[in-house]
């Protein structure tokens, strides 16, 4: 796992799939509301007229010469619930980013969101 500190520090890096090929570039680091962990990343795909923000998550991500690899593959990335470049995820559609992944959601005990933009 990455320090919430060092993953910022890769913004503007690409982000490259299981089998090295680029899915877009690192925009934002999302933590966990519960851990302060880095948890999720959006990542920029699309045409330069048609870009979106997608959400990624960094469990078992690692980094390499200018890059950041995810174990996963870049459709089902591509796929993955997304927010419009200057967006916000709702608190509603974080359980859908969670689902796209197969990973577990709940949120905070109170009801709190679970993801927050760092």
């Amino acid at each position: 796992m990455f320090e919430a500190g060092d993953i910022r520090e890769w913004r503007g890096h690409d982000v490259v799939d299981a089998g090295g090929h680029k899915i877009g570039t690192l925009e934002s680091v999302y933590v966990d509301t519960a851990t302060d962990q880095p948890s999720f990343a959006t990542v920029t795909v699309g045409l330069p007229t048609r870009r979106r923000l997608v959400f990624v998550p960094l469990s078992d991500a690692t980094v390499g010469p200018g890059y950041l690899k995810v174990p996963l593959l870049k459709s089902q990335v591509k796929h993955a619930p997304g927010i419009d470049t200057d967006g916000e995820l709702p608190a509603g559609d974080e359980a859908a980013v969670f689902a796209h992944y197969g990973l577990t959601y709940a949120p905070g005990t109170g009801g709190e969101r679970r993801l927050a933009r760092r």
